[in-house]
């Protein structure tokens, strides 16, 4: 009788001890996006989402919808769930010492992804994982200008003023251009990383009748603007050195097709699992170093098969 009576307690605390170790040990990471329509974004969430996945941690996500008071409200939500470890890819680069404030005075370990806060130094807690957006207008500039010979007519199209990958990479490919004399940029606007106002921006200058040789996009998603609207002008996009960032799976195809003549790798998938790792292990009391960088690469014609499946 106690032989079975000793088997049923220790079967009911190892059943209690399994119940309380399942859920209550998983972590839950709060996750707000900057915007769930970029394809970009949407290849970094989607990864982290798998990451968390394979780790056994509870991902939540959110959409800022390019609201920043939305995605302040989402954080402070977050903050009010007492989720383990918050990660927020920001509207708004100059709200993140807002942002950092919220969350290290609760006391949650904070991941910034892909969009470089922009508080003077990150405290204990708070890290960055992304790629070196100076790199990425110096390698996209300075093939434009190889293709071209160091000659010609460049426009800009710039993502969102608010973030500082549209100020990073403008500025890479203005010093590529002021680096060749032959070279000068004939006009610089805003499509806000978005195709179709890429569309709108390309049909402006086609209309204005300015030469333009080269077209340097902040994003591949723009630069497949440009295309899509130089083919609706009857022109060949192929009279143009087009360049973008990202290295997404439309900006390959374009490229296969010989309309895009450049982008520039970043690397959503270990920006993804980067992102979440540093989450997990924060909210598990380890110390993680920051920044944490996710080199960018030059994407050509003759090397782009490589990245297909990336």
């Amino acid at each position: 009788m106690k032989t079975k009576l000793a088997t049923i307690t220790c079967a009911a605390a190892l059943a209690a001890a399994t119940f309380l170790s399942g859920p209550a040990s998983a972590a839950t990471l709060g996750v707000s996006m900057a915007a769930f329509d970029d394809n970009f974004l949407t290849a970094v969430r989607n990864q982290m989402k798998a990451e968390a996945q394979a780790k056994g941690a509870s991902a939540q996500f959110q959409d800022a919808q390019s609201d920043i008071g939305k995605q302040i409200s989402q954080v402070q939500n977050f903050i009010s769930q007492h989720v383990d470890a918050i990660i927020v890819n920001a509207v708004d680069t100059s709200a993140t010492p807002k942002i950092t404030k919220l969350v290290r005075a609760a006391g949650i370990p904070l991941v910034y992804v892909n969009r470089m806060p922009e508080d003077k130094v990150l405290p204990a807690g708070v890290v960055y994982v992304g790629s070196d957006e100076k790199q990425a207008g110096d390698l996209e500039g300075k093939e434009i200008a190889r293709l071209l010979h160091g000659k010609g007519n460049i426009a800009i199209m710039e993502g969102e003023l608010s973030n500082n990958s549209t100020t990073y990479r403008t500025a890479g490919v203005e010093r590529v251009v002021a680096a060749n004399p032959g070279m000068t940029v004939v006009d610089k606007q805003v499509a806000n990383w978005q195709r179709s106002q890429g569309i709108d921006l390309m049909n402006n200058w086609i209309v204005s009748g300015d030469k333009i040789d080269g077209i340097a996009a902040n994003n591949d998603e723009m630069a497949i603007g440009a295309i899509i609207a130089i083919q609706q002008s009857h022109k060949n996009p192929k009279d143009y050195v087009i360049g973008g960032v990202d290295g997404t799976p439309d900006a390959l195809e374009e490229m296969r097709k010989g309309n895009l003549a450049v982008s520039v790798f970043q690397d959503a998938k270990n920006q993804g699992i980067k992102t979440v790792d540093a989450a997990l292990d924060m909210a598990a009391g380890k110390t993680v170093a920051s920044p944490i960088w996710v080199p960018f690469q030059l994407i050509t014609k003759d090397n782009y098969q490589n990245y297909l499946n990336r």
